[in-house]
């Protein structure tokens, strides 16, 4: 953990950005540790809480967007072509495009504190069309009650344990 803090510490803002955008994107990067360790750096001044809340905002949003890109643009195509070698068959594809159009919005916000399944979520938002306005809200609303809470968690662990 010493490390990680190290690097954050480093690297600031732009790491911070940076990490969270790959993360959100699928790549296995521990967001939640990431972003409690971005909260106790807030706390011991090395960071600037109102930084660090837009930083990572737009470090999910930016991963979120690229996430919803891809799924929107070369999601359909591939489910249709190699899905079967994943469990995805036709009928699948349907039955889930089926609940996102139904459940989505709320997926995306709930989701967030879901690890793996708001990686998922947001690929699976643009292969549905999900309409951009509607999950450019929703998922703003669902990354910035993400960011704020862990970054807040990494301010109250760190304090009981200072």
């Amino acid at each position: 953990m010493n490390a990680a803090l190290q690097f954050l510490s480093d690297y600031g803002y732009a790491a911070v950005y940076g990490l969270l955008t790959l993360g959100i994107v699928g790549l296995p990067i521990p967001d939640e540790i990431l972003m409690t360790g971005v909260g106790y750096l807030t706390l011991i001044g090395t960071m600037k809480l109102p930084y660090a809340i837009l930083f990572s905002f737009a470090g999910a949003m930016s991963g979120m967007m690229i996430s919803y890109a891809i799924g929107h643009k070369a999601g359909r195509p591939l489910l249709d072509r190699y899905g079967k070698w994943v469990g995805m068959k036709p009928q699948r594809i349907a039955k889930v495009e089926g609940w996102m159009n139904k459940y989505g919005p709320i997926s995306i916000v709930v989701g967030y504190f879901i690890p793996g399944f708001r990686h998922v979520t947001c690929y699976m938002c643009g292969i549905s069309r999900m309409p951009l306005r509607k999950y450019m809200l929703f998922a703003s609303v669902g990354a910035l009650v993400w960011c704020v809470f862990f970054i807040m968690m990494g301010r109250v662990l760190g304090y009981a344990n200072h």
